[in-house]
């Protein structure tokens, strides 16, 4: 017998209507389980064949002409039927195509599909295809073809084609009213209708005292041996492989090879399970239990199921903890924390038992990624004044961690962790992981000399009892602590950090310590170093499961590529990370900022408005400081564009008490030069010399680059507000040479836009070298995609073009192309800019302005300012 490709079989089927050479009889055997599309298939067949006469096996023997037979489900066919077909294809008419269709796992009598007496004449052209399940890629194609590709995260397919089997008819059920709810794949998948009662038919139909060993395949729900299958069963051994032999028989177990059985399709276990009641399923949840607790290793997870269906609660919960134990240790803290919140979730939980799930929830909960039911477990635990002040600080320690880390409450969690040290007074270990926690400098509240104060009775605690874990979380935060406000001795730490630390919690601990120090590194100005650190980091954290440093990471790099210039796609990924973090807003922080930072860069101002201050916004007097004053920097910043100095000076004073609050002046790096600004226009001149004195002072003995370019900015600011132009020209030429060797290319274009602007304001010499300077600055920032920074930038260049490049009189003709000046303000009102807020940028007057924008609509045919785009321009700037 032969097996051809669908194609094939077509042509073999018309031969045999063929008087030449190559025709006579043909039967085609069409062989699949019970789902694989054996029907779909004959209709695509016959449906293209031509219309030969079509018979039943009785009549088809006296037929001259061209004779398609087709029988399905020949597995089902009575005696007598199948008699009939055998005296058929004795003696076959010469121009029979029959196509027989069959079940292998149902014949009575298995590889002869016309029963004991099968048998083919030498005459009979026999040809076999057999249809198996789906790939990963077919199932794949086929749900996205029913729920769509935004319906279809990753796994989803590789998920579906495990539960199904591949089963094409499996697929298509689970698809189909998902399909039409418009609902995505659910994490759970039920069996439907259709599988479950094949299931339960082919059960139905063994002797009872064989059905046994089905129910004990579905309890352990994974391929098992005889023995195993027996044991569960609760059979002899013979017994058991007595009745394995009669399941494989009627189909209603498969071999899968290697000595072990169970069902073809894995949903197919969950109806047979949700079939069972009583004592029965009892007894085989508890003889499962006893089966695996004897492997190595022990598979508590599925041990934990099985003990608390069989009613034994101790056993569950004791299975429970051994479980997430076992995933932290591995680093599986999603895992784990989800293991234990159904637990929790589950009924009561006798008192002494409940006391260790939740701690080891809580010290679970706090490496790994937000949840809100943990949240509430904790807060509940901590409120009980019947537990023990110890246990309740250990709990009241990770909740303060949860409450400031993955929700962005540092208030609340200031409150907690501070509360948590009066409780842990006999828990050194503990103790010092508090204290620890309270040294971030990274929150409001208290000053640096606090933070400074708790780390250093962190790190004498640490030292005195010498755990690892501890010991590596310590001196994680003691980094933080020292390279966010700028001190040389950092660094040397970071390279002792415990990256192949032992247990696991250690290079959890040592990777969250590395993403630190890359996200301080960026905010004082290391880039090189923060770019490898984050590598570093990231991986490290990816490999021991500590998935909230692993996503601060993301946040981090999108900064650091916003600092360094490397702006291609940064928008995209940014709001990709906004839309993961969910509702998680410290780890969305930097996303934010970074979106916001370029909305402003590009004129979207609406949209700097909503990134930085909007509802979703951080808020700026409790989130993160140096993200704060970045985000007030830029806020300044946009109402100096809009000419509102009196909210910019408002917001001036807002951030920069916040910063002197908290004392880390590295952190003003993004705040100082537009705050002294604001400042200074409002009239506050004496107000800004003293903030310019006050950063230098914070910034004497530190490290922090960044920072020192942003002075020499600020103290450019104030020359120029104060109209010391040359003063003003040299510091600004200065910090753009400085932001160059950071490098910050777009801060360096900022800073020498800015000299220029002074020497061009000043007159005499040096106007050649500016408008060149001007001219370059512009092109930077086209390149950077800082549409409103070229725009006005290239306004400053107007009336100081060489006389050479100057037009004559009277207007340039551009046909249907946008003038440079229309093109600039298409731009813009593209990005959502208003015509008055064009204007005061590009020193226009409105009514300038809404010309401009009437004639690109005019001439690009959009219908609206969002549609307006750049049209190339060929001619002279106007």
């Amino acid at each position: 017998m032969d097996e051809l490709n669908e194609t094939g079989l077509r042509r073999a089927l018309e031969r045999a209507w063929s008087a030449g050479p190559g025709g006579g009889p043909v039967l085609l055997l069409v062989e699949g389980e019970a789902g694989t599309g054996k029907s779909r298939l004959l209709a695509r067949l016959t449906d293209r064949l031509p219309e030969p006469a079509r018979t039943d096996p009785s009549a088809a023997a006296g037929q001259d002409g061209p004779v398609l037979l087709v029988v399905e489900d020949v597995h089902r066919a009575a005696p007598d039927d199948l008699a009939a077909l055998r005296t058929l294809l004795a003696a076959p008419p010469p121009r029979l195509a029959c196509i027989l269709s069959l079940r292998p796992e149902e014949l009575p009598e298995p590889g002869l599909p016309l029963g004991a007496a099968t048998e083919y004449p030498a005459g009979l052209t026999v040809l076999r295809h057999v249809l198996g399940p789906l790939g990963v890629e077919d199932v794949r194609r086929a749900a996205v073809a029913a729920l769509g590709p935004d319906r279809c995260p990753p796994g989803a397919a590789e998920r579906l084609h495990r539960a199904t089997g591949g089963i094409a008819q499996v697929v298509a059920d689970l698809l189909a009213p998902l399909a039409d709810r418009r609902a995505p794949l659910p994490a759970d998948l039920a069996p439907p209708p259709r599988l479950g009662a094949l299931a339960l038919r082919r059960t139905a139909a063994l002797p009872p005292r064989h059905r046994p060993v089905v129910h004990a395949a579905a309890v352990l729900d994974e391929p098992a041996t005889a023995a195993d299958l027996a044991e569960v069963a609760g059979l002899a051994p013979e017994a058991g492989r007595t009745a394995l032999q009669a399941a494989l028989a009627a189909a209603a177990l498969h071999d899968h090879g290697d000595g072990r059985y169970g069902f073809r399709v894995p949903l197919a276990a969950a109806a047979v399970r949700a079939a069972l009641t009583g004592p029965l399923r009892e007894d085989l949840h508890t003889r499962a239990a006893a089966l695996l607790v004897r492997r190595q290793p022990v598979p508590w997870e599925r041990v934990a199921g099985h003990r608390r269906v069989g009613g034994r609660v101790r056993g569950w919960l004791h299975a429970v903890e051994r479980a997430a134990q076992r995933h932290a240790d591995t680093g599986d803290l999603e895992r784990a924390v989800a293991l234990l919140e159904s637990a929790l979730a589950t009924g009561p939980v006798p008192e002494h038992a409940r006391s260790r799930l939740v701690a080891l929830l809580a010290r679970s909960a706090v490496m790994g990624l937000r949840s809100d039911r943990t949240l509430e477990v904790l807060q509940h635990i901590v409120a009980d004044d019947g537990i023990a002040p110890s246990l309740r600080g250990e709990i009241r320690l990770d909740l303060g961690l949860l409450l400031c880390n993955q929700m962005g409450r540092c208030i609340d969690g200031q409150v907690e962790l501070e509360r948590s040290v009066g409780e842990l007074q006999e828990q050194p270990v503990l103790l010092a992981r508090a204290m620890s926690a309270l040294s971030m400098p990274y929150w409001p509240g208290a000053p640096l000399a606090e933070n400074v104060a708790w780390i250093e009775r962190a790190l004498d605690v640490s030292e005195q009892i010498g755990d690892p874990v501890v010991r590596a979380a310590v001196a994680a935060n003691r980094v933080s602590v020292l390279l966010n406000i700028g001190d040389p001795g950092a660094w040397p730490l970071v390279d002792a950090l415990p990256r192949d630390g032992e247990p696991v919690a250690v290079r959890q601990q040592a990777a969250r310590g590395l993403c630190n120090a890359a996200d301080a590194a960026v905010w004082i100005g290391h880039y090189d170093r923060s770019r490898s650190l984050l590598g570093e980091g990231v991986a490290l954290a990816a490999r021991s499961g500590a998935s909230y440093a692993e996503q601060t990471g993301r946040g981090c790099t999108l900064v650091l590529d916003w600092a360094t210039g490397r702006w291609a796609g940064l928008a995209g990924r940014a709001g990709a990370l906004v839309a993961e973090a969910g509702d998680m807003p410290f780890i969305a922080s930097d996303a934010r900022l970074v979106l916001g930072l370029l909305a402003l860069a590009r004129g979207a101002w609406a949209e700097t408005e909503e990134y930085l201050s909007g509802p979703d916004a951080p808020d700026r007097d409790h989130g993160p400081v140096p993200l704060s004053a970045a985000a007030s920097g830029a806020l300044i910043r946009l109402a100096l564009a809009r000419e509102d100095v009196p909210a910019a000076a408002a917001e001036a004073a807002l951030a920069w008490a916040r910063l002197r609050a908290k004392g880390v002046w590295a952190w003003a790096a993004e705040l100082a030069p537009w705050a002294v600004e604001a400042t200074a226009r409002a009239g506050a001149v004496p107000a800004a010399r003293e903030m310019v004195a006050e950063f230098a002072a914070g910034l004497d003995g530190r490290d922090a680059p960044s920072a020192d370019a942003a002075l020499l900015w600020t103290e450019a600011a104030l020359a120029e507000a104060t109209g010391d132009l040359r003063t003003a020209r040299t510091a600004y030429e200065r910090s753009s040479a400085a932001y160059e060797a950071l490098p910050r290319p777009y801060h360096a274009a900022l800073t020498a836009a800015a000299a220029a602007r002074c020497t061009l304001a000043g007159g005499g010499q040096g106007t050649e070298s500016a408008v060149a300077a001007l001219t370059g600055c512009a092109a930077r920032f086209e390149s950077l995609g800082a549409t409103w920074d070229a725009a006005r930038t290239r306004a400053d260049l107007r009336g100081h073009r060489p006389p050479e490049e100057r037009r004559g009189p009277g207007r340039p003709g551009y046909g249907d192309l946008l003038s440079p000046r229309e093109d600039e303000v298409a731009q813009l009102a593209a990005a959502g800019m208003t015509n008055r807020e064009i204007a005061a940028a590009l020193h226009l007057s409105p009514r300038t302005v809404e010309q401009h924008v009437a004639r690109a609509m005019q001439k690009t045919g959009a219908r609206s300012r969002q549609q307006l785009t750049a049209v190339p321009r060929t001619a002279p700037a106007d």
